[in-house]
Formats: structure tokens, C-alpha cells, sequence
């Protein structure tokens, strides 16, 4: 009888003790993390201003640059391109060494103060001349027919060559469609004589070559055309900050609507969704003073590039000299990931990492960039790297996403209290580094944002 006693009490004593066991793990004895969001304004990767690529001083919070290029720089020569003065232009290299990615836009025509062409002369002279010098209220210029079709077949073979140079590497990150109208903004000034856009099976015919040729960057189109909507495309916005246009826009967005540039009706879409898998992107009115946006009209400048669910404005952007407006218009941009709570599960002998995962930002980070949790020893050497399993872009504003993440090593909590330290880190493919600032109160270095650090 006494055997059976003690045996009973021996089993009391182990289920007691794996209850006590199931406590210390689900109540929070440093096993539960809470953080708290932070309202610190910074850029990060992929997202906020994009002054042009030229520029030599940029500020710490500039991750994107611009670079538009012109078909008069691109080919001089049939068939010869100029590389190396773009890319000594733009500072390639520099811009692929600080890891920071680039928009582009291709371009025909930029109204001007002088009589001149943005395509190379001898496009001109194979076209048969067929297109309108200009000389009106958007300035002076040359706006080639693009109904043309030996302007499309060497528009085709254009934009191959700068896939081929550009579209390899991961450093384009957005496209701004441009090639059609003045600026690339799909429209002329045909008061003043030129011809028209084209209908959209010409249009077209300006939009496959970019997708063949730079596949995984992200496309943007001035106006919700159907095709945006086929082949799930951004749509950009140049006249950020001025509220009609910018209404306008937005109204196209949200209804669809006819394109008076070609006289076609319902040629544009409906895609007020547009943005919770394609980036919303643009630039500041020229139109508008920086000190009306800024200063005088903030909290609408504000709404609207919030309502535009806008991840980048450039080449023309926030002037720093106003720096209340330009801190609150970046913090009113893009993604701003966090992770409200961190909390350990044992599940068999294995340690899981629950992270929930929210964003106060007014649009997803849109690429498909690994997640990764990295434990540190004492001394700061990374013992185990551990990638999340999860897509960022699901990661929409005002939602959240707890993901699960088991590591090999065993115990982990036990290793935290003895000065191991972890922290998540999203990894740019491009330079193989962290580098994307969490927008929560916790320390952030060298790309990592640390979950546990024993105090110092």
C-alpha cells in the first residue's frame, strides 16, 4: 500500500510540476514581450523621397533616388548606346555601393526654353520627320507621332537594351512608364497642333517591352488604364499637393472614366485597390508653392498624399527647409512595420517565436524581401539565423499578422537570460544586409531591430 502511496505521489508530483512548467512558459516570467510603436520620423528602404539620382548631398533618410533618361541620351547612335555617361551621370556606382535603389523613367519628350529634341536625330530622320515642334504654354519641344511604327519597333528594341543593362541586379526597383507625351505623363498639349495620344492598342504596344524586359520591378502608369489593372501595375500621381488634380486623379482611381487624350471612352479602370499590391507613387506639383504645401496647406497635403496611399514622391520633393511639413508628410508615407508583442511557446522539445506583426503606415512593403531572426552570444557572433516564414506585402495597414518561427537551437528563453540577444532583420536581396528600420520602440543596429538584449 505504501508503494502504490508513494507512487501516486511521485505522478502528483510530475503532473504539478509540468503545470508549473506550462505556467512559467504561457504567463510572461520573460517568456512575453511587449513593445510600443514609435512616432520617430525616418526613411527606409524602397519608400519616401526620391531626389534625382544626380544629387551629391542626400540626407540620411533618402533611400531612393530617380533617374529619367532620355532616348537623345540613351542611343545616339543607332544601335550605340551611352552607358557609361548615364551611369557617370546618375552615380551608379556609388548609389549600388550606400545600397540605395533607383526609379526610372524613359522619356521623348521634356518641354523646354530652347527649340529642341529628346529623341536622337537620326530616330528622327528613320521616322520620315513624323512628328510636331512645339512652341506653346508647356514651353518649347519636339513631340514625336507615336502612332508610328518604325517609332515603336525601335521603341521595342530601346527598352531591351536597358533591361539587359538595368533590369538584372535588383538596384531599378520602380518604373515609371513614361516613353508616351510630354515628361512621360501620357498627354500633350494638341491645342497647340500635335498629334494625339494613340488608342490603347498602340498604347499597348509601349507597355509590353518594359514588362518582358525588367521582370519583378514594379510598373507604374499615370492613369488607371485597363492594362494596369491586367498586369496588377502602381499608378503615379505628378501633381502631388495641388488638391484638384490631385482629386481628379483619385476620382479616375475610384471610377474609371473616358481618356479625352485618345477621345476613348472607358478607357480607364476602376482601381481603388490598386495599392494594396502595386505602389502608389508620384512627385510635388510645380504648380503649387513648397511653402503653401508645407507650411499653409499641411494638413491637407497630408490627407491627400494619405488618401494616395503614396510610397514615394520625387524627383521634386518636400523641401527640407520646412521641416515640420517635411517630417510629417515622410511619416505619412509608405509602410511603417512593428511588431506589437513577441511571445515564446514550447511546442514538443522545440522553442517557437510567435511575433505579431501590424502597420501603421498607409501602404505595404510591396518586395519580396526574407525575414529573418538572428541569436547573438555574449560577444556578439550570430549563433543561429532563422527566416520568418512570411510575405511583408500581406502586412496591410491597420491589420496584423502573427507568424511562428521554431529554431534549432533548444531553450532559448534560458539563453536570453544569460546575455544572448535576438533580433529580426528584413534582408535586402541586392546587398544580402538588413537594413529596414521597425517603426517600434526598441534598439535598431547595424539593419537589426532587437527584440532581447540584456542590459548593460
Amino acid at each position: 500500500m505504501k508503494k502504490i502511496l508513494a507512487a501516486m505521489l511521485l505522478i502528483l508530483i510530475v503532473i504539478l510540476a509540468a503545470g508549473a512548467g506550462y505556467q512559467w512558459w504561457s504567463s510572461g516570467n520573460g517568456n512575453k514581450k511587449q513593445f510600443q510603436k514609435s512616432q520617430e520620423i525616418f526613411g527606409n528602404p524602397l519608400m519616401g523621397y526620391a531626389p534625382s539620382a544626380w544629387y551629391e548631398n542626400v540626407s540620411e533618410d533618402i533611400s531612393l533616388l530617380y533617374m529619367d533618361i532620355t532616348w537623345a541620351e540613351l542611343e545616339p547612335e543607332e544601335g550605340v548606346y551611352a552607358w557609361d555617361s548615364i551611369e557617370e551621370e546618375n552615380q551608379i556606382n556609388r548609389w549600388k555601393k550606400e545600397g540605395k535603389h533607383l526609379i526610372l523613367r524613359f522619356v521623348c519628350d521634356i518641354p523646354g526654353d530652347e527649340k529642341h529634341m529628346d529623341i536622337p536625330r537620326w530616330l528622327y530622320e528613320k521616322t520620315g520627320e513624323d512628328g510636331t515642334w512645339y512652341d506653346g504654354e508647356y514651353g518649347k519641344g519636339y513631340s514625336p507621332d507615336y502612332n508610328n511604327k518604325v517609332f515603336i519597333e525601335e521603341h521595342e528594341k530601346a527598352i531591351k537594351a536597358l533591361g539587359e543593362h538595368f533590369g538584372k541586379d535588383g538596384l531599378i526597383s520602380y518604373i515609371e512608364l513614361g516613353s508616351l507625351g510630354h515628361w512621360g505623363e501620357w498627354h500633350v498639349n494638341y491645342s497647340d497642333g500635335i498629334t494625339r495620344i494613340p488608342e490603347e492598342a498602340v498604347r499597348n504596344q509601349y507597355i509590353m517591352p518594359w514588362l518582358e524586359a525588367f521582370p519583378g520591378v514594379n510598373m507604374l502608369m499615370r492613369r488607371p488604364f485597363h492594362i494596369a489593372e491586367a498586369y496588377g501595375m502602381g499608378l503615379y500621381n505628378d501633381m502631388t499637393g495641388h488638391k484638384e488634380s490631385t482629386e481628379e486623379w483619385l476620382t479616375w482611381i475610384q471610377e474609371g472614366g473616358d481618356y479625352g487624350q485618345a477621345e476613348e471612352k472607358d478607357a480607364l479602370g476602376s482601381l481603388p485597390d490598386f495599392w494594396k499590391t502595386a505602389p502608389s507613387g508620384g512627385e510635388f506639383t510645380s504648380s503649387v508653392s513648397m511653402e503653401q504645401m508645407l507650411v499653409t496647406d499641411l494638413e491637407q497635403t497630408v490627407e491627400l498624399v494619405r488618401k494616395s496611399h503614396t510610397t514615394f514622391l520625387g524627383p521634386k520633393y518636400a523641401d527640407s527647409q520646412y521641416k515640420d511639413g517635411y517630417d510629417k508628410v515622410l511619416l505619412n508615407m509608405g509602410y511603417r512595420l512593428w511588431i506589437s508583442e513577441a511571445a515564446w511557446k514550447r511546442e514538443g522539445q522545440e522553442d517557437c517565436l510567435c511575433l505579431t506583426w501590424n502597420n501603421d503606415g498607409v501602404a505595404p512593403l510591396y518586395k519580396k524581401w526574407p525575414v529573418y531572426l538572428y541569436l547573438e552570444d555574449p560577444s556578439g557572433n550570430t549563433v543561429e539565423k532563422t527566416e520568418i516564414n512570411m510575405l511583408l506585402s500581406s502586412v496591410l495597414p491597420d491589420t496584423q499578422l502573427i507568424t511562428r518561427t521554431v529554431f534549432e537551437t533548444r531553450d532559448i528563453p534560458a539563453l536570453l537570460k544569460e546575455g544572448y540577444a535576438l533580433s529580426v532583420g528584413i534582408e535586402d536581396p541586392m546587398t544580402e544586409k538588413p537594413g529596414v528600420r521597425l517603426a517600434m520602440e526598441c534598439a535598431y543596429q547595424n539593419g537589426r531591430n532587437i527584440l532581447w538584449q540584456k542590459e548593460k
